[in-house]
């Protein structure tokens, strides 16, 4: 959900999970990132609460020593594939808009695609991200981000006349609370919408809000 430009806080934010000024070699760096592909694809599928050191090392036909060059600790190891996921997320997100033009089919394939990204994570997933501090603060922090990316694309909008003169700031914060309480799971407690249908119902709303 961020973009290319902010990929900077995800090295700032898990400077301690990976050791991102440790001299690697290229198959390290790709022994790494497909370990943390594997780990983000299980704990989606999974979610990873009831998941132990020994159990994730099994499950990716790993050893856990393997898993210490990764992270110090579980928490960790959730943190820095929370982090990859987010990252992973960016590259999806970003390519999908820069394949349309106009501030309404921007916003609506922006959002759709942070949609269909959220509904490969499971339920479980989403309520373990919810109750793990290291890892809901990424998704608290990739949702700011996403927030001010819609705000930024309606105002691009208003400027080149694409859309109704809307107050952007106003507009953008709301889609930033509706955000907020996706981020939160209060959306989907009130609602039953999981995150990746919430997002595609926002879409609609402010395509729609903004519409000529």
């Amino acid at each position: 959900m961020i973009r290319s430009t902010d990929a900077q806080y995800c090295t700032r934010r898990c400077s301690t999970i990976l050791d991102v000024n440790a001299p690697v070699t290229s198959h390290a760096t790709a022994r790494r990132s497909e370990l943390f592909d594997q780990l983000v694809s299980l704990f989606l599928a999974e979610g990873f609460a009831h998941l132990t050191l020994d159990t994730i090392a099994a499950r990716l036909r790993c050893s856990k020593s393997t898993l210490y060059t990764l992270a110090s600790s579980k928490d960790q190891l959730v943190g820095g594939a929370t982090v990859h996921y987010f990252k992973s997320m960016t590259t999806q997100v970003e390519n999908a808009v820069a394949e349309v033009d106009g501030t309404r089919n921007r916003i609506t394939t922006y959002l759709t695609a942070v949609g269909a990204a959220l509904e490969s994570a499971s339920e479980q997933f989403m309520t373990d991200l919810a109750s793990l501090e290291s890892a809901r603060s990424v998704y608290e922090r990739n949702t700011a981000i996403a927030a001010r990316r819609v705000q930024e694309l309606i105002s691009e909008g208003v400027a080149s006349g694409e859309v109704r003169d809307v107050h952007a700031a106003f507009v953008g914060d709301v889609a930033s609370s509706v955000m907020v309480r996706i981020q939160t799971r209060e959306v989907f407690r009130l609602t039953g919408l999981s995150d990746g249908d919430a997002y595609l119902e926002l879409a609609k709303l402010l395509t729609a809000g903004i519409g000529a």
